[in-house]
């Protein structure tokens, strides 16, 4: 039996990363630091509804697989009909220029990470999240990612149109793919980013690591918007950790949809500076067997700062949900307004949801609250619907839509805020 990669490594084997690379330092810390925290397992407590290791068990992973060739026919699938947008094409974590439309490199850098190593802005914020420290997977995608996007958005520079990033990912083999990637917005800048996925890999089954270190520096403004819509051959960890200084403000949407088999979200903002608004927003519609978790963390450093929190579920079949949300609170975060609430809504009897809402405060001057409801269709908003003529199937997909409107409301883009009811509606019809 072929031992398993992760372990080959845990028990010190070769990391596959190469002297003459030029972060081999880095990654060799990463490595070490991998080998300290170990594989998570359910005694882990942030792992605890996750079993990762049943997963990563379940197929002889590769960790390298060379992309396959994507033509623009495979790839309309993934537009948004009616968005106007650059956009940035990414093949197994590697940005494809001669598929990607990209904005004017006069107000925003975006390139392949493997070609930023000695940039001053890589440099400065490469690896340097603190939320990352402890994470494992993240540790393992330090030590042997390949590639990611790098994006610089210059001081005042205001993206004109949303930027499109769509995730390809193309396998001949169950592989491991590990994409990194590093967004910085320097004072006054300001864009939208929107992330999806399109899976072209047929029977074999990718699992992705990915990790995502933002930066947003005095008064920038990020809207954020992650459409996880992969394949259902695929597993999904990503790491997401932004970083926010003052007045700056962070607009963070996960949608989480069919088909993916796992996917697992670590999102995490450190506020360090001062009037900093965080927004973190998410909806999951997960079907089948599907299994979505979400672990959420709001670091509150500083005085005044303000995070809204809201995270919904729509669960059918046999599907299983975790949320996890961490508010933090430290003793010099004065003056903190903190907002957390999870509601999810249960459309079978044979779905499940975990769910656990933390606060940690250890200041005085703050306002928060966090909560947690679970509910089930309403037979008497389902009878009133009926009742006036309103078919099942259509009153089903209305009362969806009504509860998830919290959140597809908060869609600044027409464009995007049309597509993602319609697939709202997609998902309940079938």
């Amino acid at each position: 039996m072929t031992i398993p990669f992760y372990q080959h490594i845990l028990e010190g084997g070769n990391g596959l990363t190469p002297k003459e690379d030029v972060l081999y330092g880095l990654r060799q810390d990463a490595l070490a630091r991998f080998r300290t925290l170990g594989l998570p397992d359910i005694k882990t407590e942030a792992w605890r509804y996750t079993n990762i290791q049943r997963v990563l068990k379940e197929q002889p992973f590769i960790l390298q697989q060379q992309a396959l060739p994507v033509t623009a026919a495979q790839l309309a699938p993934a537009f948004i009909p009616e968005l106007s947008c650059y956009r940035a094409v990414l093949v197994n974590g590697h940005l494809q220029p001669e598929l990607s439309d990209l904005p004017d490199a006069k107000d925003i850098t975006v390139s392949k990470l493997s070609e930023a190593t000695q940039q001053k802005g890589f440099k400065a914020f490469f690896d340097k999240h603190p939320h990352l420290a402890d994470q494992p997977f993240a540790a393992l995608n330090t030590a042997l990612f390949a590639d990611g996007l790098f994006i610089e958005l210059k001081a005042n520079a205001v993206l004109d149109k949303p930027l499109h990033i769509i995730h390809v990912y193309t396998l001949t083999q169950h592989a491991f793919l590990q994409p990194r990637h590093l967004w910085i917005a320097h004072p006054h800048a300001s864009a939208t980013v929107i992330e999806s996925t399109l899976g072209l890999h047929n029977d074999a089954v990718a699992f992705v690591n990915s990790v995502n270190e933002v930066v947003l520096e005095e008064n920038a403004e990020l809207w954020h918007y992650n459409i996880q819509n992969a394949a259902q051959n695929s597993r999904h960890v990503t790491h997401t950790a932004a970083r926010q200084d003052a007045y700056s403000r962070y607009h963070h949407y996960s949608f989480a949809l069919p088909e993916a088999t796992l996917i697992r979200n670590n999102t995490s903002v450190a506020l360090s500076g001062s009037y900093t608004e965080t927004d973190l927003h998410g909806l999951y519609l997960a079907n089948g067997n599907q299994h979505v978790d979400n672990h959420t963390f709001v670091d509150h450093l500083v005085p005044n700062c303000n995070s809204n929190e809201l995270y919904k579920g729509v669960l059918l079949d046999t599907a299983n949900s975790v949320f996890t949300g961490r508010i933090h609170v430290h003793q010099d975060a004065q003056k903190t307004n903190a907002f957390q609430q999870n509601n999810n809504l249960l459309l079978s009897e044979k779905a499940t949801i975990n769910s656990q809402p933390q606060l940690e405060i250890y200041a005085d001057d703050v306002k928060c609250s966090h909560g947690f409801t679970v509910g089930q269709f309403s037979d008497e908003s389902l009878f009133y619907l009926r009742s006036r003529g309103i078919g099942a199937e259509a009153a089903k997909n209305l009362l969806v839509n009504a509860f998830a409107f919290d959140i597809t409301d908060q869609v600044h883009i027409p464009a995007l805020q049309h597509y993602l009811t319609e697939e709202i509606r997609a998902v309940i019809s079938n």
